[in-house]
Order: C-alpha cells, then structure tokens, then sequence
C-alpha cells in the first residue's frame, strides 16, 4: 500500500513532464512558422503619430449636427447587437431542445441538433456578414442578420446544455399523472431554464456589442465604419475618439449586463 502511492506519485510527474515539454516543442515549432523583416523604414514615425493621435482624440466628432458623427455610430452599433440578440434569443429555443439528449428517446435525433449547430458556429460573424452583404446589401440589416444567425450556434449550445443540467423530478411526476408533453415542457422544464436563458442572452448581448464593432468593418453597419475610413487615411485623432467611444459603449454594458444577470440568478 505504502509503496503503490510513491508508484502513483512518479507516474503522475512523469505525465506532467511529458505534457509540459509537448507544450513547449510546440510553442517553438510555431515560433519557427513566424516570419519577422524587421520593423519598418517609418515604423517609428507612424507609431509616434498614432499616439499622439490617441492622446489627442477629435472631440468634435463626438457630435456633428449635419453629419455622421460617434454618437450616432455607437447608437447603430447598440441597435444592431440588440436587434441582433433578440433574434437568436427566441430562434434558438427550438434549435437547443432539438439537440439536448434529454428531450428524445433516440440519440440520433439529438445528435443531428448538435451538428447542425456546431456547422453554424464554424462560420464566424464578419464571414456571415459579408454573406449577407451580398444578399441585402451593405449596411446594418446585414449586420443584424449577421450576429442573429450567428449567435443561434452559440446560444443554442448554452441552452441545450442547460435543458440537460435541469432536475427530472418534476417531469416525472408529471409524466406519472397522465400530463401531455407541452404541459411537462410547460411546467416542469420552461420555470428551471428561463432564467439562465436570459442569463446567457444577456453574456451574448455583451459578445455582440463588440462583434457589431468588427462587422462595420466590412460595410455591416456601426461604429466600425467610419472605424475603417479613418484608418483608411490615417486620421489618428478619429481613430482615438472612435476607439475611446467603443471602450466606454461596453464597459457600461458590462456593468448593465452583470447587474441584471444578478439579479436574475
């Protein structure tokens, strides 16, 4: 007994060491890949002017009566990830008990909810929004549509497996007295999952907030449109008040969106 513990000890160690220098060979391996020139002729002239681009935003861009202006963008790119969040909040509530095991006696039916959501995940949103883009056009309804169909995969994951995660007590006992499967669904499993659904709603909302500022990128919509054209031509003190914009956007959707999730779990 006394000699199997020490045994266990060195196998365990020996493990450790064997995943740590696996760990490392591969660091290194991707190390090699890299490819650096150096920095460039006017490296340092550039990043000198980006800071003093950020150290000195355009405050006049902050509103513009007559114009596109930061206020107006932030606004768009809020409306999106809202638009966007509600959308796969309710599209993805069939989609997660389609692939949650507990909810069908037969594994492949589960099984093909799970697959069709990890083929939904594969594409990421700034892919789905130029997709869109060529369907509708540029401008915020892609990116709407971009983050909705996106966030189903994601979403519907996190609530497949809180349908799995509930107590089968209650639909049990109403099984055992004679209860129709929308009223168990109804009854029983709804009351234990809403509130985490909304929990989770809530953490993509968040998500979108900073997905909907890459999506302006590619001609979806928000703030990162005129993100793009200042970088475009190098106008550093636009860059600077778009970018401090974005920060405070979603830190106070952050504080928003943790306060409700507190309150709700």
């Amino acid at each position: 007994m006394n000699q199997s513990v020490p045994s266990k000890s060195r196998s365990a160690l020996i493990r450790n060491w064997i995943v740590g220098a696996g760990i490392i060979v591969l660091f290194v391996w991707s190390l090699s890949s890299l490819q650096f020139d150096g920095i460039q002729e006017y490296g340092a002239q550039v990043m000198k002017s980006i800071w003093e681009g950020f150290t000195h935003p355009d405050w006049d861009y902050v509103y513009l009566p007559d114009g596109e202006d930061l206020l107006r963008g932030l606004l768009e790119t809020l409306i999106i990830s809202i638009l966007g969040t509600f959308i796969s909040a309710f599209l993805c509530i069939p989609f997660a008990f389609w692939a949650s095991n507990n909810m069908s006696r037969l594994q492949i039916v589960s099984g093909s909810g799970k697959f069709v959501l990890t083929v939904i995940r594969v594409f990421p949103e700034i892919i789905m929004a130029i997709l869109f883009i060529v369907a509708v056009g540029p401008g915020a309804f892609a990116g709407v549509l971009a983050l909705g169909v996106h966030s189903i995969g994601m979403l519907a994951k996190l609530y497949s497996e809180t349908i799995e995660a509930v107590d089968n007590g209650p639909r049990e006992a109403l099984v055992a007295s004679g209860a129709s499967k929308l009223q168990v669904l109804r009854f029983a499993v709804l009351p234990q999952v809403i509130p985490q659904f909304i929990s989770y709603a809530l953490y993509r909302f968040e998500i979108n907030i900073r997905s909907a500022t890459v999506l302006g990128l590619v001609g979806a919509g928000g703030i990162g449109t005129p993100l793009i054209f200042a970088l475009q031509t190098r106008n550093w003190s636009r860059v600077g008040i778009i970018l401090l914009g974005i920060v405070v956007l979603v830190i106070i959707i952050d504080l928003i969106s943790g306060w409700l999730r507190r309150r709700i779990i």
